[in-house]
């Protein structure tokens, strides 16, 4: 096995420091939250919820035209690298448009309408699309931080919907094309897709609703995590695949004229 840099150490280190120092911080966001400290939540707490559900299927038509591309996009362990411990395969791709205060170019630039109803949430601070293939089973493992909530809408759902789950602590849902679910994910939750059909949802992270002074200082400790070791190195990830993903289509792009000329 290859020799750790010493920038995967770091970020290693980065993670193991912040599950420290963040536990009895987490405690406290618990107590003081204003949704309550639940595995799932209801959507009447959260305005912005049916907004969002109104333009499903805007949404759904920009990931599904992702889908043409399917190989090319990037397994989620090749931008987020602490996710090899729960997914090792390339049967769990990942689409980003933000990611703590980073805004993924490209995908902005294909999924734009998206992108648009995104930044209409309030809080935001995540967002991308989420594409689960077949019998494809993601271990069990926590978020990284109880101060966001975890933002789920179905976008294609397999037709045996009741086996593509989710578990959340001991609590289990499946999705459903143009509905939501909102859960904490800082509770040990896996997710099995065990159909033969692909599962496409909308994965967004939003600010814990707490309230003031509370507010500002979680404010301040997700805006820290975003200039983090583990998130600055999901950043360059993302910015390299962006760069192999746009050489590859123009590759094919040219291919496809060669072909034309040629005949």
């Amino acid at each position: 096995m290859a020799e750790k840099s010493l920038w995967e150490r770091t970020v290693e280190l980065t993670i193991a420091l912040g599950e420290r120092i963040l536990a009895p911080i987490e405690r406290f966001i618990g107590k003081r939250s204003l949704v309550g400290d639940a595995t799932f939540f209801p959507l009447d707490r959260f305005a912005w919820v049916e907004h969002v559900e109104r333009n499903w299927e805007v949404i759904r038509d920009e990931a599904a035209a992702l889908l043409a591309n399917r190989e090319a996009l990037a397994n989620f362990q090749d931008i987020s690298k602490d996710q090899i411990e729960i997914t090792d395969d390339d049967r769990w791709k990942t689409f980003f448009l933000y990611g703590y205060g980073f805004e993924a170019k490209l995908g902005v630039e294909m999924c734009p309408r998206t992108a648009a109803l995104m930044r209409e949430i309030p809080g935001m601070k995540t967002a991308m699309i989420s594409i689960l293939s077949p019998r494809k089973h993601i271990l069990d493992h926590r978020g990284p931080y109880k101060g966001v909530l975890r933002y789920h809408l179905g976008l294609i759902i397999p037709e045996d919907a009741e086996s593509c789950r989710i578990r959340v602590g001991e609590d289990f849902r499946h999705w459903e094309e143009g509905k939501s679910m909102i859960f904490d994910d800082t509770f040990n939750h896996e997710v099995w897709n065990d159909t033969d059909e692909t599962r496409v949802v909308l994965f967004v992270d939003v600010m814990r609703p707490l309230p003031a002074p509370d507010a500002a200082i979680n404010e301040g400790i997700v805006k820290a995590i975003g200039y983090s070791p583990f998130v600055l190195d999901a950043k360059r990830n993302q910015e390299a695949w962006e760069k192999r993903f746009l050489a590859q289509r123009g590759a094919q792009a040219a291919g496809a004229g060669t072909a034309e000329r040629v005949g």
